[in-house]
């Protein structure tokens, strides 16, 4: 049994240890994909990964737990202690991560009396259920209990974001009832108001800092805070930026490696360090976050590829040997290896086999409400991805005016299944005039949830609940009598595609092809509009014409010998009567 502690540094088996760490989703990597990354790291020469732990992604219906398959996170943990990894998690509530919702369940949103991330009793009543399930996997995975975990935070960056010391106290003892006996440790922006706010030094618990630059500076802010309090802890830094995350529609942002190695060498000259990332990995499925704005926020894009030392498919980067050499020089007896490479194929012209539109099949791979009122995705579904909303308008004049209010993300509507205006974010809400032909018109609003805030001052704000808000006003009235159609894509069947397709439609379309080798790749979306591919029945992830990315990671854990199926879903009624999966990542000039 071994024993992690925090004195004048951290300390393993009574001797001094430099965390040597970097990040790794695993709910970002196919589960087939864990080994290479934990082995990459620790070829390196690193000695610890952390990983945050989302409750969403775990308990997405409320009161179904899932930790199997890609959400096996015991498996996660025990692959990295078998390739002699340490192992920080960071299991609060709340993860930002450019993750939906910070990793916050979108069921939270029905209770508009909770307020998240607070000592509410409701919101801790939640939290506590959960952690139950959660640490029944993780204590016994703790360092003094032969596992490989040395420390759990306490919350995430809390400090930018409440100063309520009572909600962080609550957390922490929540942990301790489920059996946590290694240290805890609060991570915050490197600076007085947020260590301030966030932290829980007065409770002996370890602040640390999160930043990408400024080390010494950083460092020596975080030094003064210990010393305000009498502390002499060891300095890390849980968070050490090195690349970021991208955009729909910006410039794909990267950084340079020797200024990375630069700054990263000071930190281990100086304390601790954490990677973040070490490997992005993906937002697969409908889990991407929004950077929060004004009136438009900005959903981040399909890849988590966060110019990291391992690219989007794990793979080791120019950034990669530039610290791996950093890091010979600063630690001579430090032990590394040649990391781990995967190949890619290419194959062109797969060609498109079926087609068919969404208001086919559109009943039976949904979840169907009625409701007077028009009701929220949260309230009405899962409350992610796409949700379509049906009407029957009374024609009083052949033309009307009408305006769909308070709707989040974006928004097609359909009068008898004919696209008549779409919109997205702060176009939606304005008035647009339709042509009536019939005496009772359907009227479908199709309504994409783009991914909720991950971070700051719009967690609570009423933009989160997506859906269609208010309704649909007809002239001056809002109109009554509703059907939520909450979409399933896993449902779809074989047997929908053979029914009829149109254009200018939301479609399925289906490419099936042969494969004696399965390999990595990436498929070309460059000639679709914006919707998500699903590769042999699993959804890798959102596409959209704007940019940057113009192909989606295909991971050969996707693949099979034999043969293989692409449904490509659009929204816009784009398509190609063939694809191609090609060997490295495709972007536009943005």
């Amino acid at each position: 049994m071994s024993r992690f502690e925090i004195n004048e540094t951290f300390v393993l088996d009574k001797k001094p240890f430099k965390i040597l760490s970097g990040a790794v989703h695993y709910f970002r990597i196919p589960r087939k994909d864990w080994q290479h990354s934990l082995y990459n790291l620790k070829a390196l020469g690193f000695n610890t990964v952390e990983t945050y732990v989302p409750w969403n992604f775990h308990e997405t219906q409320k009161g179904n737990f899932e930790f199997e398959g890609n959400k096996d996170l015991k498996y996660f943990i025990e692959l990295a202690q078998q390739e002699g990894l340490y192992v920080i998690v960071r299991p609060s509530p709340y993860i930002c991560a450019e993750w939906e919702f910070g990793g916050l369940p979108a069921w939270l949103l029905n209770d508009r009396t909770m307020r998240i991330r607070s000592r509410d009793p409701q919101f801790l009543a939640h939290v506590h259920r959960y952690y139950q399930v959660l640490f029944k996997i993780l204590t016994p995975l703790q360092i003094d209990q032969n596992g490989p975990i040395i420390m759990f935070q306490i919350e995430n960056e809390y400090g930018s974001y409440g100063e309520d010391h009572e909600y962080l106290r609550a957390i922490a003892n929540m942990m301790r009832e489920e059996g946590v006996t290694v240290p805890f440790f609060t991570s915050d922006g490197a600076w007085d108001q947020c260590l301030r706010a966030g932290s829980m030094i007065d409770d002996n618990i370890l602040p640390t800092g999160n930043f990408g630059s400024r080390t010494m500076q950083n460092f020596q802010n975080l030094k003064t805070f210990h010393e305000e309090h009498g502390k002499t802890w060891p300095l890390m830094c849980m968070e050490f930026w090195d690349g970021w995350f991208n955009r729909w529609g910006e410039a794909v942002i990267k950084r340079d490696s020797d200024d990375l190695a630069k700054e990263v060498k000071e930190a281990i000259k100086l304390g601790s360090v954490n990677l973040y990332m070490f490997h992005g990995g993906t937002n697969f499925e409908f889990w991407n976050g929004c950077s929060a704005r004004g009136t438009k926020d900005l959903p981040q894009v399909t890849s988590y590829d966060y110019h990291a030392p391992l690219d989007e498919a794990g793979n080791p980067t120019p950034k990669y040997f530039t610290l791996q050499k950093m890091l010979k020089d600063v630690l001579p007896d430090v032990k590394q290896h040649e990391p781990k490479v995967k190949t890619f194929m290419a194959k062109k012209d797969i060609p498109l086999t079926n087609k068919v539109n969404l208001f086919e099949v559109l009943e039976e791979i949904s979840t169907k409400t009625t409701s007077f009122y028009p009701q929220s995705m949260e309230e009405a579904g899962s409350g992610y991805g796409y949700m379509m909303y049906r009407t029957i308008l009374t024609r009083a004049t052949e033309q009307e005016k009408l305006r769909i209010v308070d709707a989040r993300d974006r928004v097609h509507c359909f009068i008898d299944q004919k696209c008549v205006y779409q919109a997205y974010q702060e176009e939606i809400g304005e008035a647009f005039e339709v042509n009536l032909t019939s005496s009772q018109p359907q009227v479908d609003i199709l309504v994409e949830n783009m991914g909720r805030v991950n971070y700051g001052y719009k967690l609570l704000a009423p933009t989160q609940r997506k859906g269609i808000g208010q309704g649909l006003m007809q002239d001056l009235h809002f109109v009554q009598n509703w059907e939520q159609f909450d979409i399933d894509f896993y449902k779809l069947k074989n047997e929908h595609f053979q029914r009829p397709w149109s254009a200018h439609q939301p479609a399925f379309y289906r490419y099936e092809f042969e494969l004696e080798t399965p390999d990595n790749t990436h498929i070309d979306v460059s000639g679709f509009g914006k919707g998500v591919v699903l590769v042999n029945g699993f959804n890798i992830g959102r596409y959209w014409e704007v940019g940057p990315s113009q192909s989606l990671y295909i991971s050969k854990a996707f693949l099979k010998q034999g043969k293989n199926e692409i449904i490509v879903f659009d929204s816009e009624g784009k398509y190609l009567e063939s694809i191609d999966l090609i060997q490295n990542p495709q972007f536009s000039n943005i």
